[in-house]
């Protein structure tokens, strides 16, 4: 009898440990689900895992939607639809499926002027060495037929972004226009209505406020958000849709950048034309350093830290212009002057006549006969810089400085605090400090 039940403990034991292993394993399956499923939700369509690369003190993330943590707007559903094109690779790669180890990043900002950028990407087109690098196209919000004539590009990799707080995709809330905002000289407490004058007295307008708005989301966005740059150590030139680039810009700008640590060490960045945009430049055999232009500018990671470090200055500047604040606040806190290298002839042109938000319609004249009319001579088409050059460079050059006060537009606090919001949206912990009444 005894030599009966031992077998039978035997067995009710190891049924016993069999099931306190099944409920285990159970278990451990539904723990990883659960947090699967919650990971998921955090960080959105792309099913990208996080991560994070610590570089200079801050924490990057990989994922576009780390932007869900910030104090940032409710999205409407057209700006949530507008956010996941973010996350797609860029096209053409099976075109040209690596870039030169040396690329210098182009990025190409643009609003809503379809005539400019058929002409910018025409230009582009012809660009030598185009085809070694990326392209981004940074969208200030979602156009159709801007959308189409990216969509026609085969001469190099190409990726769009689209800013999702442009104001025309938030049609009744900030930071479009709501029923409860504040218009043109009102008087908050007599009309009862949202927002601050800026200092001449006007309040916010959506459309002149999205110029700044969408600068600086791209630049966060492109140096500390996108897969694609968040890692590139070399230069980004950014232009913009009424930039015509000739020919040998790619190849000049290799060249600059390449002579700046020895022939500039102070120069912040490299430029494709003068700072004054009716100059051609000088034609002399000598290398020109002077204030930083807004006409194909060129910049590396140490200088973005440099301005990222400035965003209270960037973001409190009563200036709806992105690059007057820069002029005026941003480039004075540096406590240097801030130059820049380039060839003594343009390798750039801005040929616009319009301003930001017109040109939209074919029969609207903002250029000449529908074509851009740049005389592109032999010499711009192969690079025309000796690396011999001596430098020659300009002080006390005319233009906005320290102590100008700024042509307003931008009082709203809303606006601050949305630009202070773009500037921590990447980063695990903020740079700038909260806003003080």
């Amino acid at each position: 009898m005894a030599s009966y039940k031992k077998p039978r403990l035997r067995d009710v034991a190891l049924r016993r440990l069999l099931s306190v292993v099944f409920v285990t394993l159970c278990g451990v399956l539904l723990l990883i689900f659960l947090l699967g499923t919650n990971s998921s939700s955090t960080i959105g369509t792309n099913d990208v895992e996080l991560e994070s690369v610590v570089d200079d003190g801050y924490v990057y993330h990989s994922d576009l939607k780390f932007t869900k943590f910030q104090k940032l707007p409710q999205q409407s559903d057209l700006s949530l639809k507008v956010e996941k094109l973010n996350g797609l690779p860029p096209r053409n790669m099976d075109l040209f499926p690596n870039l030169a180890k040396d690329a210098i990043i182009v990025v190409l900002y643009v609003h809503n002027r379809p005539q400019y950028l058929k002409v910018v990407v025409e230009s582009l087109s012809k660009v030598v060495g185009i085809n070694e690098t990326l392209l981004i196209v940074s969208h200030d919000g979602y156009f159709e037929e801007m959308n189409k004539i990216i969509g026609g590009i085969r001469f190099c990799q190409v990726k769009q972004i689209y800013a999702p707080y442009s104001p025309h995709l938030f049609p009744d809330s900030f930071p479009g226009v709501s029923d409860g905002d504040c218009k043109d000289k009102d008087d908050a407490k007599v009309k009862h209505c949202e927002g601050n004058p800026d200092q001449y007295g006007h309040h916010r307008s959506p459309k002149i406020v999205s110029l700044k708005h969408h600068w600086w989301w791209m630049m966060n966005t492109i140096w500390d958000g996108l897969n694609e740059t968040r890692g590139h150590s070399g230069h980004v030139l950014f232009i913009e849709e009424d930039h015509f680039i000739f020919p040998n810009a790619y190849r000049n700008l290799q060249i600059l950048t390449a002579l700046k640590p020895m022939k500039c060490p102070d120069c912040y960045a490299a430029n494709l034309a003068p700072s004054d945009v009716k100059s051609r430049g000088e034609e002399w055999e000598s290398l020109i350093a002077e204030r930083m232009g807004n006409v194909g500018y060129t910049f590396n990671r140490t200088v973005w830290r440099k301005i990222h470090n400035k965003a209270r200055e960037f973001c409190f500047f009563d200036e709806y212009n992105w690059d007057i604040t820069m002029w005026a606040t941003v480039y004075p806190s540096f406590g240097s002057p801030v130059y820049t290298l380039r060839g003594p002839r343009t390798s750039a042109v801005h040929f616009g006549k319009c301003g930001l938000h017109q040109g939209q319609e074919e029969n609207k004249a903002c250029i000449d006969n529908g074509m851009a009319n740049i005389h592109v001579e032999d010499h711009d088409m192969v690079a025309n810089i000796d690396s011999d050059w001596d430098v020659h460079f300009y002080k006390n050059q005319p233009g906005y400085k320290a102590g100008f006060k700024g042509w307003g537009g931008w009082g709203d606090d809303r606006d601050r605090r949305l630009c202070l919001s773009f500037a921590d949206m990447y980063h695990s912990k903020g740079t700038a400090a909260p806003l003080r009444d």
